[in-house]
């Protein structure tokens, strides 16, 4: 199908647990009453932003066990001012003047907000560090010994460094393959490395800071079980904007590749606006060699945004049932029931 074409120590390891959720009403929620290990799942705030359209930005906050946009549109000068990169596990980073800097989400006491400055960043030659992609971090909090923040930058470099060690510098990786420089980055707990999706999900790089820093560790990926779709169907996808999108349930180990296709369907106040024409979910075999279509991801939900995207149990937050995709984006949040996507 044509659409979908086009033994050094190790970053961090803890023992994978999994479960699954208790049974739900007909309302989408659990039986009991949510407990805060499992509210603590979602993040406290998640930035959305387009770093090709720096004046749309939305922030989404935990509220109510769910993830909701604040209130207010944001100022559309608010990455020129605050140089926000992204966020991770509810942390906010920022790059200024060369120095990389996480701040704690501030919640109901900012006087105790703590902010964690990063060694001195270094360019690579023949790349830029003002843009990025998204920023991932491998543990809750950067002043965890074993934790590992990664910043992608649009186009080759991927940096990584350890904020909490003492000889904590970035170490700079040169990507070598064009198709994952505009992707996302996201840490795999069951893998203990950053990976990335290359651009049609076909490739799949994973990196860390023992033998797989210089030779990334690749996955071809095999689409299986593809859906039928109409020629309607097939031509509206073409004229979509595509990107792709890993995450990982650690609850169940579970991987799944989101291709999320989206398209320009108005413009206000003389800015374009996109909206989602339909989600692919496939899940990834245990081996990392297939990528097999779903419509069905069992008692999971999936929140997508494009600085971090995240899976757990639909009982764990409020207002979500099974088998959902909730989209967080600068032009709108939506959720998608997967099991009633038509392709004809």
């Amino acid at each position: 199908m044509s659409l979908i074409l086009n033994h050094p120590p190790k970053l961090w390891l803890r023992k994978r647990v999994l479960g699954r959720c208790s049974p739900l009403h007909s309302n989408g929620f659990s039986s009991a009453s949510l407990p805060q290990s499992q509210t603590s799942t979602l993040p406290l705030t998640i930035f959305c932003a387009d770093p090709c359209r720096p004046h749309l930005v939305r922030i989404v906050i935990r509220r109510d066990s769910d993830m909701e946009p604040l209130d207010y549109e944001m100022p559309s000068d608010f990455m020129e001012v605050t140089k926000m990169i992204g966020t991770s596990n509810g942390w906010i980073t920022s790059l200024m003047d060369g120095i990389v800097r996480i701040r704690e989400h501030p919640g109901k006491n900012p006087e105790l907000v703590r902010t964690i400055s990063l060694p001195p960043h270094v360019t690579l030659p023949l790349c830029q560090a003002q843009m990025a992609t998204n920023v991932a971090m491998s543990t809750s909090s950067p002043v965890k010994e074993d934790c590992a923040v990664a910043v992608k930058f649009l186009g080759p470099q991927l940096s990584i460094c350890k904020p909490a060690q003492s000889n904590g510098e970035w170490i700079n990786i040169r990507i070598s393959n064009p198709c994952f420089y505009s992707s996302p980055v996201m840490y795999s707990e069951k893998e203990d490395m950053f990976r990335i999706i290359g651009s049609g999900g076909q490739l799949v790089g994973s990196w860390d800071l023992g033998k797989h820093k210089d030779t990334p560790k690749i996955q071809r990926l095999q689409f299986q079980n593809l859906p039928e779709l109409s020629k309607a169907k097939r031509e509206l996808l073409y004229s979509c904007s595509t990107s792709e999108h890993l995450v990982e349930s650690r609850t169940t180990g579970e991987t799944f590749m989101v291709k999320w296709f989206k398209r320009t369907t108005k413009t206000i106040y003389c800015i374009e606006r996109m909206e989602t024409e339909a989600l692919m979910v496939f899940k990834i075999d245990e081996e990392g060699n297939n990528a097999i279509y779903t419509q069905d991801i069992g008692d999971l939900c999936i929140f997508l945004t494009r600085s971090e995207s995240f899976c757990v149990p639909a009982c764990s937050v409020r207002h979500m049932r099974p088998n959902r995709v909730k989209l967080m984006d600068v032009d709108e949040i939506t959720i998608i029931d997967l099991a009633a996507q038509k392709w004809n």
